[in-house]
């Protein structure tokens, strides 16, 4: 008889969490899941991933409504509330945790709900609601505890004007102005919901452009579309303080500027929530960003303990996160279904949506690799026509002498989508990743996809 309760403890029920339970249950490895929450699904489903995208989606409808010209005569343009999005955002909450409470009943995966921590390397000690304590032994644990806002010490987040990336889902109101302090993703993604909702937004970024890591083309357009529509973006500024009052915030920035409005948001860094795990107690140790380190599979250096998702760092998606926490099962369990996570694609959902895959031009010019671009815009093919969403570009990146496909850039309505068909492609062996693809295969007509084959013939006729 074995002395451990379980073969598999998983801290954490978001998508890393999830899939190396699932994979591990589907192995035979009796497993529990253990969260802070009642309801599963971790801060993907109810404060990061799911709600963002689903306040995304419906301000991104009535948006469409007021630009359609085939309205404009019918009705008075429509506006919804803060309050209005983020009903539909928990409905969407609502069917997400109902059906990953099907996986964990299906697969016979016992949920524990408490605040967890190590006694010692095989045992878990469980703060219960009630403040009762149970404790479970493990053979193997994963460590899937996802990551929160960095909140800087100085800055009043009890302040009812003054968010971060996870309050902010419980704003009552509808900002006339706010000022969001970070402009990575998630600042990128907000300042396009609250203009999308009417709002007047300041963007203030400490960095040089929007995105960094993006291509610059890309990131160029998002800002050019951002200011467009009256976001103020303000770049390289430093934060130096936040004040609070009862009905407006004053926002200093070290170079003197003052910015009044009616909210303020801190999009600045996340850290890993790993500071109430008693790591020491299995001699582990985060990192200052409260981040675990693993190796290349997930196992950190205590040899029956793994870590995967936003807890141990890049690429901090959820895509990923649910990759690798089947992969982290797949190593315990051994069967076959580890693989190496290299190649990532990247989907921000700002409105509208950038996608990415493989090199930038700025990194290809630095390794001297002779690159050709072909180009295909939104504006010039007829789906987009029809849909009225015609701002935005397919980018092709692809070595001029082999047309193998680099890099792919996509700016514009469903792009997360459309980037999956070249990422197929660039995944090809044996010569099967080619520019050329696009041309030597049909394509529906008339639909987004389109846009790889002008794209190709773009950049083939650039080649002499």
């Amino acid at each position: 008889m074995s002395n451990f309760d379980y073969d598999l403890i998983v801290i954490g029920s978001g998508p890393s969490g999830e899939s190396a339970a699932m994979n591990g249950a589907k192995a035979n490895l009796r497993v529990a899941v253990v969260d802070l929450r009642e309801e599963v699904g971790g801060n993907c489903t109810h404060q990061g991933t799911i709600p963002s995208k689903a306040l995304r989606h419906a301000v991104h409808q009535v948006m469409r409504f007021n630009r359609n010209p085939m309205f404009r005569n019918m009705a008075e343009p429509k506006w919804l509330s803060y309050q209005d999005v983020r009903k539909t955002a928990q409905k969407v909450i609502d069917q997400q945790v109902a059906m990953r409470a099907r996986f964990y009943a299906r697969n016979n995966v016992d949920l524990k709900v408490g605040e967890a921590s190590f006694e010692d390397d095989n045992t878990l000690t469980l703060v219960l609601p009630d403040g009762q304590t149970e404790k479970f032994r493990a053979k193997n644990f994963v460590i899937a505890t996802g990551s929160r806002p960095y909140r800087p010490p100085e800055i009043d987040f009890n302040h009812p004007r003054v968010f971060d990336s996870d309050t902010i889902l419980n704003f009552d109101g509808t900002p006339r102005h706010i000022v969001i302090y970070g402009a990575g993703v998630i600042g990128c993604e907000y300042a396009s919901i609250f203009n999308g909702l009417g709002s007047k937004v300041d963007l203030i970024n400490p960095g040089e452009r929007l995105l960094a890591f993006m291509d610059d083309e890309i990131s160029d357009a998002l800002s050019y579309h951002l200011r467009g529509h009256g976001v103020m973006i303000r770049h390289a500024e430093s934060f130096k303080s936040v004040e609070g009052f009862d009905d407006h915030i004053i926002l200093t920035l070290e170079s003197g500027k003052k910015i009044k409005a009616d909210a303020f948001m801190w999009a600045n860094g996340r850290t890993g929530n790993t500071d109430k795990l008693n790591l020491d107690a299995i001699g582990l140790q985060a990192d200052g960003r409260g981040q675990i380190k693993v190796n290349d599979h997930y196992q950190t250096s205590v040899e029956h303990v793994f870590a995967a998702g936003d807890v141990i760092g890049w690429p901090s998606l959820a895509s990923a996160a649910y990759d690798q926490g089947r992969s982290v099962s797949g190593v315990i369990t051994n069967n076959g279904t580890y693989r190496k996570i290299n190649s990532v694609p990247t989907g921000i959902y700002t409105i509208p949506e950038i996608s990415s895959i493989g090199k930038t031009e700025r990194e290809l010019t630095e390794a001297k690799v002779p690159y050709e671009i072909g180009k295909a815009y939104f504006k010039d093919t007829a789906r987009a026509q029809i849909t009225g969403e015609e701002t935005g570009v397919l980018k092709l990146l692809f070595h001029r002498e082999t047309t193998e496909l680099l890099g792919i850039h996509c700016f514009g309505d469903q792009a997360a989508e459309i980037l999956h068909i070249g990422q197929a492609i660039m995944a090809q062996t044996d010569g099967g990743n080619t520019i050329r693809y696009f041309l030597e295969h049909t394509f529906n007509y008339p639909t987004m996809a389109e846009a790889y084959r002008v794209a190709a013939l773009n950049g083939l006729n650039r080649i002499f």
